[in-house]
């Protein structure tokens, strides 16, 4: 139905997430109507991305620097880390500006479905981060799932015997009904609720 180029770009931009048949035709269309330069551009950039971007070797979070700039900043709290997932995780809790502390990207959950172990995992770096002293408390901040609480339980349970460790609270959303929440959403909120 499509010329091959057209089709492969297509195809290629299908592999993305999130992205159907539909989008991605949406979108390549959408490219090919560009200027050679501006495609050049976002050629450039994604290939400037995928060659310079890597792990931060104290907390693995994204970085294009060997120490990302979480890690040296010296204004942040440095005896609470929070743990996270995913970068992804990492970039949202940011957008709250309420966390001052450092944080410890685990690079996904356990999930011995999909053959992801704790070896898989940036687990190790943590506990000797943990296990150096100085840090009084580690956040859990990783998501509700089965994955998620697997990981969190099993984090906690290295980790307890260097320094506290804390769950961050699961509840209702802002401007969510509570007849539309699951049970173990509720007692989540419940379980989480603090004093006015």
């Amino acid at each position: 139905m499509y010329a091959r180029p057209l089709g492969n770009l297509i195809e290629q931009l299908q592999r993305l997430p999130g992205i159907g048949p539909k989008t991605a035709q949406r979108l390549a269309f959408h490219l090919i109507s560009r200027p050679e330069a501006e495609i050049e551009g976002l050629a450039k950039a994604l290939l400037e991305a995928k060659q310079q971007m890597g792990q931060c070797t104290v907390c693995g979070n994204l970085s294009a620097a060997p120490v990302c700039d979480i890690c040296q900043n010296l204004r942040r709290d440095r005896t609470t880390v929070c743990v996270v997932a995913t970068s992804k995780d990492l970039i949202a809790l940011e957008k709250t500006r309420e966390y001052r502390g450092l944080y410890h990207v685990l690079g996904g959950t356990l999930s011995p479905m999909d053959g992801i172990g704790p070896e898989q995992l940036n687990l190790q770096s943590l506990v000797v981060r943990v296990g150096q002293g100085g840090i009084q408390e580690v956040i859990l901040a990783i998501g509700p799932s089965v994955e998620g609480e697997t990981t969190a339980l099993y984090t906690g349970t290295l980790l307890k015997p260097f320094t506290k460790v804390t769950r961050i609270a699961f509840g209702i959303p802002m401007g969510g009904d509570l007849e539309y929440a699951d049970e173990v959403t509720l007692a989540r909120a419940l379980e989480g609720r603090r004093e006015l």
